[in-house]
């Protein structure tokens, strides 16, 4: 199988090759939480880079739960006319472009939004940093459903928009991955307990978006292999997970893993061994794909077309994935699908060192972002940014946006 093959999904939809661009928190929305100039500029770039399938940064699909300032957002009070933009700009390079629609749950800043919800009343555990996230209240009945129907319209205005699918993002600690682990889900009703009533929300979610789309539409998961905790979501949950998003139109399901509080979705130590600091989820996602009735992606740490092209080969009787994710690695080389073509070309990612992990992970999303904002601007990736420069860039600007955000969000819902 070529990383260059096309692959036809479940709802008829074909990706005219292997390679996705996977999701990054973008936070470069426009002032009304639409997709502006920037995130147009960005995605134009990626849209020519050569991947087959771009998949949008978080798309939120409720206003007062975001992620953080300067995220979009997808409901039916938003303009759609951006959005119509923003599919016919991903679709430029003749790939395809799927929306990753998220809800964050107790992943919310409290300096951001200090309401949050959760499946239950369980607060983040980030150590110095705990304070920084809003507590968390137990989720009602109501407010299940409307969560679910929040996902299935957001849905049916990105298929409105142009988009070609969406990702329903069920992984990295978000609402969907705190109902799927039991160490945020303590529920003895029917959304708790075993994990057919942990995904319960998740397969609710698919069936409503399946009611509200067309069916040549693309519909996506994203799953956690494991959210690498001590009583959390483990191997065991996703294969149970998978076996019952089986028995749905699903097309795609990409593995991931880890949250806010293990962050393994940025990377293995830097002192290991190069194989095991790239595609870090492979072994598990080819233990998946054996079973699963949908093509399985894998995204986590791919830098070189060679361990690209492992993932999808045959080993050891083991069947590869369908397609491969790259994210980072797009960040500071928007064009390496096109590179590929041509031959091998390794992306080299700057090291982030510093003795907290919570700080490390930060500083790493910041140097992350700090070239997507420059893509955003029709620059070039600065990979030699310093990792603290680009820390302190990103804190400055989240505080400012927090201030607008909750300016928008009052005089939108007094309106």
């Amino acid at each position: 199988m070529s990383l260059f093959s096309p692959i036809k999904l479940t709802s008829g939809q074909i990706i005219p090759n292997r390679i996705a661009k996977a999701s990054m928190e973008e936070n470069m929305a426009s002032g009304d939480h639409s997709p502006g100039e920037a995130l147009l500029k960005l995605y134009r770039q990626w849209a020519e880079g050569g991947a087959g399938l771009l998949l949008t940064g978080n798309v939120m699909v409720a206003a007062d739960a975001v992620t953080g300032p300067g995220g979009v957002i997808l409901d039916a009070a938003q303009p759609l006319e951006p959005f119509k933009e923003w599919a016919a700009v991903g679709r430029f390079g003749g790939g395809r472009i799927w929306m990753q629609i998220n809800h964050p749950g107790r992943q919310v800043f409290a300096a951001t939004n200090p309401d949050s919800i959760a499946p239950s009343a369980v607060p983040m555990e980030m150590g110095d940093f705990t304070k920084m996230f809003a507590n968390p209240r137990a989720m009602t009945e109501k407010d299940i459903a409307r969560v679910i129907d929040q996902f299935a319209t957001t849905s049916e205005l990105a298929e409105k928009a142009g988009f070609d699918g969406v990702q329903i993002h069920a992984a990295h600690g978000y609402l969907l991955s705190q109902f799927l682990s039991p160490k945020t889900n303590r529920r003895s009703d029917q959304w708790g307990g075993r994990i057919e009533n942990r995904a319960r929300i998740v397969i609710e979610i698919v069936k409503a978006v399946r009611a509200r789309v067309s069916p040549e539409f693309g519909v996506g998961v994203k799953l956690n292999s494991a959210d690498f905790q001590k009583g959390g979501f483990e191997e065991e949950d996703a294969i149970a997970v998978v076996r019952l998003l089986n028995e749905l139109p699903v097309d795609l399901v990409e593995i991931s893993g880890g949250s806010y509080e293990s962050p393994a979705m940025q990377g293995a130590p830097q002192k290991a061994s190069t194989r095991s600091r790239e595609a870090y989820f492979i072994d598990f996602a080819r233990d998946i794909q054996s079973m699963a009735q949908m093509p399985i992606m894998v995204t986590g740490g791919i830098l070189r077309k060679a361990v690209a092209e492992e993932a999808l080969a045959q080993e050891s009787g083991r069947e590869g994935v369908a397609m491969v994710g790259l994210a980072r690695a797009l960040a500071f080389r928007p064009h390496l699908p096109n590179r590929w073509k041509q031959g091998e070309d390794v992306v080299e990612l700057p090291q982030v060192n510093f003795k907290s992990q919570a700080v490390a992970s930060q500083a790493r999303m910041s140097v992350t972002k700090f070239q997507l904002r420059r893509m955003g601007r029709g620059k070039r990736p600065k990979p030699g940014v310093s990792a603290l420069r680009a820390l302190i860039t990103q804190q400055f600007l989240t505080k400012r946006r927090n201030g607008k955000y909750r300016s928008w969000l009052q005089r939108r819902q007094s309106n």
